[in-house]
């Protein structure tokens, strides 16, 4: 099984590309604090580079920044490619089936999460709002 779960803060702002047949796709980098520090006592940071496709794109570069905090539910993909110089270089990649924003709505981040979304406030175009009672479960 190949599944990653990551909580970080983006490094930059998302970029957001359409392929040549019409897909959004969005990549962003994140920074991952591991959870001990080193033989030094130093906090070791790790960067990923998150690529989430189509719709779930879409919403990231609209509502994510440099900065905010994210979980990333996903897979972890290994490729290779010929650089423009002819070398060959490899890359890690998770590629986001989820993506959850965490930073508070008040931190200046326009997250539409069920968990940061109060009274009053709207929804992304596409979304409906229910009420509890409308659940199955």
């Amino acid at each position: 099984m190949n599944k990653v779960f990551m909580i970080g803060n983006l490094t930059k702002d998302v970029e957001l590309r359409t392929t040549t047949k019409g897909t959004n796709v969005a990549s962003f980098t994140i920074a991952v604090n591991r959870r001990r520090p080193n033989q030094a006592g130093e906090r070791i940071t790790d960067y990923f580079t998150v690529i989430a496709w189509k719709q779930l794109g879409e919403l990231c570069a609209q509502y994510l920044s440099k900065g905010k905090k994210v979980s990333v539910v996903g897979e972890l993909q290994n490729r290779s490619y010929e650089d423009k110089n002819g070398v060959k270089r490899s890359i890690s990649e998770i590629i986001a089936d989820e993506v959850e924003f965490l930073t508070p709505k008040g931190d200046g981040a326009a997250a539409h999460s069920p968990a940061t979304m109060g009274a009053g406030s709207t929804l992304p175009d596409g979304f409906t709002e229910i009420d509890d009672e409308d659940l199955p479960f």
